[in-house]
């Protein structure tokens, strides 16, 4: 297994710790511990994409477990949330819907041997989920950061809409090739 394979593995390791830390007390201060597992697993998103790519390391096991790691981390984090009564359930059902729907859209787009590229509006969208995510692990008390939490929420949910938009308007005719 070679070494960005082994990052995304080991980001998949890191979310039953990440949860167990988010939603208990397990020491003082666990939601700080979660974040820092949170960032960690986020960064690791970053740098095993970027070796594979340098390096000439992708791999088909990368190709299919790489976006599936990232989904169970940023899903784990967002049930935690309604969990936790952070977030309104229907805001993460949504979220979770977008990555559904652009899953299947791939799978469909890949039988057709299209590959679609992430864009930059599922791109503003990923940082916007991870921000609104490390402001809600952290969960600071405040006019401030509570208001700022609800801007980043807001922010993240239309990105996953309009992102949503913009793969499917632009990749339409993925799902009208072979229908005849």
């Amino acid at each position: 297994m070679n070494l960005p394979n082994k990052l995304t593995m080991a980001r998949v390791c890191m979310i039953p710790i990440f949860v167990l830390f988010l939603l208990t007390d397990i020491v003082p201060y666990s939601n700080y511990v979660a974040v820092v597992i949170f960032i960690v697993a986020c960064l690791t998103d970053a740098l095993d994409g970027y070796i594979a790519r340098k390096y000439n390391l992708i791999s088909n096991f990368g190709k299919f477990m790489d976006p599936l790691a990232d989904k169970l981390l940023v899903c784990a984090a967002f049930i935690c949330f309604v969990q936790l009564q952070l977030i309104p359930a229907w805001i993460i059902i949504v979220i979770i819907s977008r990555e559904f729907i652009i899953s299947g859209f791939r799978l469909v787009a890949s039988d057709n041997g299209v590959v679609i590229a992430a864009s930059w509006w599922g791109k503003f969208k990923t940082t916007a989920q991870m921000i609104m995510s490390i402001l809600l692990i952290v969960n600071f008390d405040g006019v401030f950061f509570n208001t700022l939490e609800q801007i980043f929420i807001y922010v993240a949910l239309a990105l996953t809409v309009i992102s949503l938009i913009d793969y499917l308007i632009k990749n339409k005719n993925v799902l009208t090739e072979g229908s005849k």
